[in-house]
């Protein structure tokens, strides 16, 4: 250990230190820190009384010095963390810059985690400014993962948090999904909705689906930092995704806003799939109704007696499939499952949260006879579409119970809970998904918290501690089956 705790006698030669690593960090454009403002001498000196500031003194006088500890600053809230539940923190990290690029700095690191890891800590934390291009790939040297951006009251700098394990067993946290989107003329029918209810940053007017848990080629869904999904998991592995690091990601997790109705479509299952999709996966999927306009409707299946030469010669004769579709009355509330086979379309005006396999295969019956502006109609698929079509499904919505705690799908492919109060998320085998359902909506574990906004959506690693659900609104959470 080259570190040792400092002690009075080298108040001076510290302040002399910072002084002038704060010069050198000036002429290379960094702002960072400001001698007198942040650091200053009172500063200095708390830490050198409460044993927390750490140095090296070399030939060039004081070399290093850093502050380490377990005490985090109120900023550090605003970081959504990945790693552990008893952190570390250094700060203040100072290394002479005539000694810099020799190693010096990652031995000092090195001195850190050992004093962090003798304190209990099973992760560390720190942050460096925006615009310190040294600092920044200095932590990243150390395979620091970098967590998001921060700000302190008072200070004009931006910065950015750096976080890493320390231990083998350092659970993982949940994790702010940033969605991606489909909307213009992938979704026509779309609207604005995700933007004004569900404060997300849509790319334009209409878009109609968040893809917020996605692994789709194209369509991934990102942490706040922009890594995608399919590299999260590939960088950690089995606690964050259990035994799906080495199977196909199985769920795809989206919210919809149908302010016109969706064309009549269907999906294959599985083996259909495979034979004539290139091997993908076929697509079983639910909906759960969010908002509904009072007698919105759902095109769920077929009439009673229809068979399949009556249903295709309808569809080729375009608006004469309509009297032939079955239809049926939503709410808010109302729970539908959407096996493959099953003949569908979301009604105008309806809101809903969608957890389905992940896949992207949808053959199209009919599109309401609409043209684009040019005059053109959406691609349909009979053919394929008829292939799959389960005549026999009778399913209805079901309205969703109002408890604390209510399972409200168990499929073979998903499983979905309701959430509500102060109660605790299921345990998680590999991996989950919550989303929040309203503004009140909070997730707790050991003694941090995740304040969620209205549908905003978090993946919940397989190593998670055990989590609570707090609020007076409800909080989805699916999760694969197996």
């Amino acid at each position: 250990m080259i570190l040792r705790k400092a002690t009075e006698t080298d108040f001076e030669a510290i302040c002399e230190l910072y002084q002038h690593t704060i010069g050198d960090m000036e002429e290379s454009g960094s702002h960072q820190w400001k001698w007198g403002v942040y650091p200053d001498e009172e500063m200095i000196r708390e830490d050198i009384a409460a044993g927390r500031l750490f140095c090296l003194y070399g030939e060039y006088g004081m070399s290093i010095a850093v502050t380490v500890g377990l005490d985090m600053e109120d900023a550090y809230q605003q970081v959504n963390w990945l790693f552990g539940v008893r952190p570390g923190v250094f700060h203040r990290l100072a290394v002479r810059p005539e000694l810099q690029g020799d190693g010096l700095g990652h031995k000092a690191v090195e001195d850190v985690i050992n004093i962090l890891v003798g304190l209990g800590c099973d992760c560390l934390r720190c942050y460096v400014g925006k615009d310190n291009r040294v600092g920044r790939s200095f932590y990243r040297s150390l395979g620091m993962r970098e967590a998001g951006p921060l700000r302190f009251e008072g200070r004009d700098e931006d910065y950015i948090a750096y976080e890493r394990r320390l231990t083998e067993d350092c659970p993982l946290l949940p994790l702010r999904m940033t969605p991606a989107f489909r909307g213009g003329k992938l979704t026509p029918w779309g609207g604005d909705k995700l933007q004004t209810v569900f404060h997300k940053n849509i790319p334009e007017t209409p878009t109609g689906e968040s893809l917020e848990v996605s692994c789709i080629p194209g369509l991934e869904s990102r942490d706040v930092t922009g890594i995608t999904l399919p590299e999260l998991i590939r960088q950690y592995g089995h606690p964050f995704a259990g035994a799906y690091v080495f199977r196909d990601f199985p769920l795809l997790l989206k919210l919809i806003d149908a302010t016109d109705t969706l064309s009549v479509q269907v999906h294959p299952g599985d083996a259909y799939a495979a034979e004539h999709e290139g091997g993908k996966l076929g697509k079983t999927e639910a909906w759960l109704i969010l908002d509904a306009p009072e007698g919105a409707e759902l095109v769920y299946g077929i009439q009673p007696g229809v068979t399949l030469e009556e249903l295709r010669a309808a569809c080729e004769q375009g608006a004469a499939v309509e009297p032939l579709l079955r239809r049926v009355q939503v709410r808010a509330g109302d729970v539908c499952f959407i096996p493959s086979g099953c003949v569908h379309a979301i009604g105008a005006g309806i809101t809903l949260y969608e957890i389905q396999q992940s896949s992207d295969i949808t053959y199209r019956f009919y599109d309401w006879d609409r043209v684009d502006a040019h005059g053109n109609r959406r691609e349909l698929h009979l053919d394929k579409a008829l292939d799959v079509t389960d005549l026999s499904f009778r399913l209805d919505p079901v309205h969703a119970p109002d408890g604390a705690r209510t399972r409200v799908l168990d499929t073979a492919y998903f499983t979905l809970d309701l959430l509500r109060g102060n109660v605790p998320v299921p345990p998680i085998r590999h991996f989950a998904m919550l989303t929040a359902l309203g503004e009140d909506v909070t997730l707790t574990w050991d003694s941090d918290r995740l304040e969620l906004k209205k549908g905003e959506t978090v993946f919940l690693p397989a190593s998670c501690p055990a989590l609570t659900v707090r609020g007076a609104d409800r909080a989805a959470v699916a999760m694969p089956k197996d």
